[in-house]
């Protein structure tokens, strides 16, 4: 339940934040935010089309792509909601964070007919870029989504490399015990061989003296 509190207040807060700016007078903007030291700057700008003005001419195909792609997201959603454990956990965080940013979007495509991007960062090549708190949201979602993929990617990759390795120690292991059997079978057939060699040394010896014992006593 708190995925779904979770998706509701940040489309309500970018909601709520983009009333306020259309409320403003257009030449307010831009303007620099206050105790932002100029880092944060104000816009009124209205965007029909997707980011930087993609495909706005197209006014249904932005309403559709979003609003399909947002009703999956959702599925998903709805499917991880029962389960538990930390990887359930982090992808219902992602999901729930990107979708309230998506669906704020989409409410301005839908009933606006164009979505509302009142800020930017005055940082490198940000300055830029005019977005708002819907986009960003979607933004850090898919960024939560996609290093949680990447690390359990690596994690999988990991394991496979440590049970080779693991195979690869164990058949070592094997060789190196049948080769010790082997030597002892060696040495075990060499010793039998010179204990066979001593006892016909001896038989021989043996036989001799009791020859030679025979013929004196013969004279």
């Amino acid at each position: 339940m708190i995925y779904l509190f979770l998706i509701a207040g940040i489309a309500g807060g970018d909601l709520a934040l983009k009333w306020w700016v259309e409320k403003q007078d257009p030449k307010d903007f831009p303007r620099e935010l206050e105790k932002s030291r100029g880092r944060i700057w104000l816009y009124r700008n209205h965007n029909a089309g997707f980011p930087f003005g993609f495909l706005e001419k197209y006014q249904q195909v932005v309403r559709l792509i979003p609003l399909s792609i947002i009703s999956g997201l959702f599925g998903v959603l709805l499917y991880l909601l029962p389960k538990k454990g930390a990887q359930a956990q982090v992808q219902k965080l992602g999901l729930s964070i990107l979708l309230g940013g998506a669906l704020s979007n989409l409410y301005d495509r839908m009933v606006r007919h164009y979505v509302v991007d009142y800020f930017s960062i005055r940082i490198g090549f940000l300055k830029k870029v005019v977005f708002n708190l819907g986009d960003f949201a979607v933004f850090l979602g898919s960024g939560i989504l996609g290093a949680f993929g990447l690390c359990l990617d690596l994690r999988e990759t990991f394991a496979k490399k440590t049970a080779v390795m693991e195979t690869a120690a164990i058949a070592a292991a094997a060789t190196e015990s049948a080769l010790s059997r082997q030597k002892e079978g060696i040495s075990a057939v060499k010793i039998g061989k010179i204990g066979k060699n001593r006892k016909a040394v001896i038989g021989k010896f043996s036989l001799r003296f009791l020859r030679s014992f025979l013929r004196q006593r013969s004279r």
